[in-house]
């Protein structure tokens, strides 16, 4: 990516003080990164300006713009932090230094800390109890900090989201290790960390990515699978976009409806869920429909439902109790005529942006105004919930424990003997962890000890 296509992607409210701002960044970023080259062979200030353009599609002020440019300066260049201020101001220089302290926390997934490189301690239970202990420390404390950062300042932790996910993309020029190692570490920390603000642009691909590293084999076949249906879902998708909208026309109701991709990540964890294989999954396929105004989407639930019987259980509605990342919609699942399930959300447009892109929406409504009261109402709920599992926590691993409910009550994290950190689903089995780690692996499990104990 080249500087041109950054500056044709800037939004049109930019100025011509912001793009110079933007142009100096880039000068600065160029001149510091010169020497050096990614993995791919491209110069590393291609890097930057693609975690730029990233931030730039969010519609973020200039200033975070220009920061993702400059991120990778002081951790990687002789440019020191007080550089960076003297040349762009305090403001820059705090998101600067916010990125290099996130980008210094260790590292969960790194293998550097393997059984096999302990001969002394190998096969002993002493071993591997102390040394996955360290693991799971370095997991909590990343966690924490991580956190922590995002009570801060917002904006650091989107930064570092676009660097990571810009890795994701081009991770490809790494050795399978390294390889490895980025994609967990990026299911442990990076996706979760997209939940908590919101950004499901975010957290879909990076978990995608992810997983694309983690569990190739895993992925491929849901892929394929995906792809040797793709003509019959699309056309089904058309014939249900159709009837629906014939349906809302008939009750004068305008709206934008269209088919809802399932990704790969959310599909495998919904099989691992169910403890089913992707041919029994029934619910794959889904709708969104985007309104105008509130009441609207209650509208379009009762047209969904007097098209097709819902299914109990299945209808949540998250505009009256919104998620605790401020997410709303209304979730409905219905059966389809074919006996199979199909899920809807329904929300308003402000409520479709602010899903995507969570935190960063306000500036795609705002215009960049950081008194915005929306957004001062996000940060200050995030800052007030990381306070509460602070004050409650003596060290790490309390905080972790404080925070589980809130943000990975839904996971489980187990370690390979190598003490890398595994992410399953809640409720998952021995078993499942098996496969993750490969499908020969979970053809020949017969048990496995939990806690000490041998079980099915």
């Amino acid at each position: 990516m080249d500087i041109d296509r950054l500056f044709s992607d800037l939004p049109e409210k930019f100025t011509d003080v912001d793009r110079n701002l933007i142009q100096r960044a880039y000068r600065v970023a160029a001149e510091a990164h010169a020497p050096q080259k990614r993995a791919s062979g491209e110069p590393y200030i291609t890097h930057c300006i693609a975690v730029a353009d990233i931030l730039a599609g969010l519609r973020v002020p200039p200033a975070v713009v220009a920061a993702g440019l400059l991120h990778d300066t002081v951790e990687d260049t002789p440019l020191t932090l007080e550089d960076i201020r003297a040349d762009f101001g305090d403001e820059i220089a705090r998101l600067v230094d916010g990125v290099t302290k996130l980008t210094e926390l260790p590292r969960v997934s790194r293998g550097g800390e393997a059984l096999e490189e302990h001969p002394l301690l190998q096969d002993t239970a002493d071993a591997r109890h102390q040394i996955l202990g360290r693991k799971a420390s370095l997991v909590n404390e990343t966690l924490r900090k991580t956190f922590l950062a995002m009570a801060e300042d917002p904006r650091v932790p989107l930064i570092k989201l676009a660097d990571r996910l810009h890795n994701m993309q081009t991770l490809g020029s790494l050795n399978e290790q390294k390889r490895r190692r980025i994609a967990q570490e990026t299911l442990d920390i990076f996706a979760p960390m997209a939940n908590r603000l919101g950004i499901w642009e975010f957290k879909w691909q990076l978990e995608d990515y992810a997983f694309r590293y983690v569990n190739g084999e895993m992925y491929k076949e849901i892929a394929r699978k995906l792809e040797e249906k793709r003509t019959e879902r699309e056309s089904k998708m058309k014939e249900i976009i159709q009837r629906v909208t014939q349906a809302l026309q008939d009750n004068h109701v305008e709206a934008s409806i269209s088919g809802r991709p399932k990704h790969i990540y959310s599909i495998y964890r919904k099989m691992m869920k169910k403890g089913v294989t992707f041919e029994q999954l029934n619910d794959i396929r889904g709708v969104r429909v985007v309104v105008p105004e509130k009441n609207d989407c209650y509208m379009v639930l009762g047209v969904v439902h007097s098209l097709w019987r819902p299914i109990p259980g299945e209808f949540d509605d998250y505009i009256g109790v919104p998620k605790d990342n401020f997410y709303r919609s209304l979730h409905t699942t219905v059966l389809y005529d074919d006996g199979r399930h199909l899920e809807f959300q329904i929300r308003t447009l402000e409520m479709h942006q602010e899903a995507e892109y969570g935190i960063a929406a306000h500036w795609r409504y705002k215009e960049g105004h950081q008194q915005d009261p929306d957004y001062q109402r996000r940060v200050s709920y995030i800052r007030k919930m990381i306070q509460e599992w602070r004050d409650d926590s003596q060290d790490a691993n309390d905080f972790v424990e404080s925070m589980k409910s809130d943000v990975l009550q839904d996971r489980v994290y187990a370690f390979t003997p190598r003490g890398d950190v595994v992410d399953l689903p809640q409720n998952a089995t021995p078993l499942d962890f098996a496969y993750y780690i490969h499908t020969e692996v979970g053809h020949c499990c017969r048990g496995a000890k939990v806690n000490g104990k041998l079980v099915p």
